[in-house]
């Protein structure tokens, strides 16, 4: 009896940089982003050669705000294979958003995007995972602005954002439009967040790989991983004054993660979210 083929995983890249977290918004003002030493283009060059010498190919949901200012980088990241999607431009929460001003966010995004890669652009993830039981009006503006899909709501309890009732799988969640949770393991009846982020860097890598195989052997499922460029760079400027909590989930174990990715590249078999979810992508290339 043939073993049967390990599923492929989605990897995907929230590219924004180290003083546009959401947490820091308290303590940056968005007008300044401009006077701040940008990071983003270094830590996105050393993802792509990771990728590269482990032959993997990715999603990256991108900031307009970024593509704007390094362009060749975005055409980097679509010359060599990776899928470009929207993470919107101006890293705003949808929640703090009123459905026009969110569709213009969106929709600048991916005209910008698309100009920059020359590729449509068909996907969407929202900062902070900020829709949820409260805004889902935003996947109809999601949908009137042209994406095929959204990985934008996260169903798990937290303390900014989640909706932990939400499906855990892909799902078709509008016409045209399919959500694509973040990663989560149903253990003591609740759903354990499971798709990086901070929990990558805290939890010990042996228990993250434990929760990706679950997800692939019990559930026979996909598992969509997640991480950010400034997560690979513990050299990146110290925001100061920021409280105790903040502090904790930005830096904790910011120098290992480079190394716990190659290792996670190695144990599982990963690629882009459109190729995984989309199943006529292939038919719909066209040039934009």
């Amino acid at each position: 009896m043939s073993q049967q083929a390990p599923i492929t995983n989605a990897l995907t890249i929230d590219v924004e940089d180290y003083f546009q977290v959401s947490a820091f918004a308290p303590y940056i003002d968005r007008a300044h982003w401009d006077q701040r030493e940008c990071r983003v283009e270094h830590n996105i060059d050393r993802i792509l050669q990771l990728l590269g010498a482990k032959k993997t190919h990715a999603t990256f949901f991108t900031l307009g705000w970024v593509a704007e200012r390094y362009p060749e980088m975005v055409r980097r990241i679509v010359r060599e294979g990776h899928e470009l999607a929207s993470h919107g431009y101006g890293h705003q929460r949808v929640t703090d958003l009123s459905e026009a001003q969110f569709y213009d966010d969106i929709h600048r995004a991916k005209g910008l995007l698309e100009d920059i890669g020359g590729q449509p652009v068909l996907g969407y993830r929202a900062p902070s995972f900020s829709i949820g039981a409260a805004n889902l009006w935003a996947l109809d503006t999601l949908q009137r602005a042209g994406y095929r899909y959204s990985s934008s709501i996260y169903p798990v309890q937290h303390d900014h954002y989640g909706m932990p009732d939400a499906p855990r799988f892909a799902h078709q969640i509008r016409d045209g439009l399919l959500e694509v949770p973040p990663t989560t393991l149903r253990m003591f009846n609740r759903n354990l967040p499971s798709s990086g982020g901070g929990y990558f860097r805290l939890l010990p890598y042996s228990l993250s790989r434990w929760m990706l195989q679950q997800v692939n052997r019990r559930d026979a499922q996909s598992a969509i991983f997640y991480f950010h460029p400034w997560e690979i760079d513990p050299g990146q400027p110290r925001v100061e004054g920021i409280d105790l909590k903040t502090r904790f989930r930005h830096y904790v174990n910011i120098g290992r993660t480079e190394q716990r990715l190659a290792r996670l590249l190695e144990d599982f078999r990963w690629g882009r979210m459109d190729q995984i979810f989309l199943k006529d992508r292939a038919q719909e290339v066209s040039v934009v």
